[in-house]
């Protein structure tokens, strides 16, 4: 669309943009020297960007043959219902479908409604075969 203010940018957010747009967008707070370590892991992520301004984010983590997980999909309170979300997993879904091993298992963590945007790129619910468990420190 050539009005669309908005692009995905492959690449891993500056920890800078990470620690912003994770509270801002509801998501915990993360230390820099967490951030630091954590985006030097990831194994592939894209920026959102209106304009210049980082406005959304999503990575993918994981081992790089068997195991990946998606992670960090935001987009700023301000710029949602409009399809962007759906914008960040597209571009991490076609990485994957890109690099990953055919035998991959790739996982999320659904939070709320979110789990609506990612049944419409082949995520299911896995309970109650299994759940999803968690620990914080």
């Amino acid at each position: 669309m050539p009005d669309d203010p908005y692009t995905v940018r492959a690449g891993v957010p500056s920890v800078e943009t990470y620690r912003t747009l994770r509270p801002a967008c509801g998501l915990s707070r993360k230390s820099q020297a967490a951030a630091q370590t954590g985006l030097a892991a990831t194994w592939y992520g894209v920026t959102l960007l209106h304009g210049d301004e980082p406005v959304g984010m999503g990575r993918i983590i994981g081992d790089g043959g068997c195991f990946f997980q998606i992670v960090d999909i935001c987009v700023l309170p301000q710029h949602q219902g409009r399809g962007l979300g759906k914008r960040i997993m597209a571009a991490l879904v076609a990485e994957l479908e890109e690099r990953a091993p055919s035998t991959a298992y790739v996982s999320l963590i659904a939070d709320g409604d979110a789990r609506h945007l990612y049944e419409k790129f082949g995520f299911t619910e896995t309970a109650p075969a299994s759940v999803g468990m968690a620990r914080t420190f």
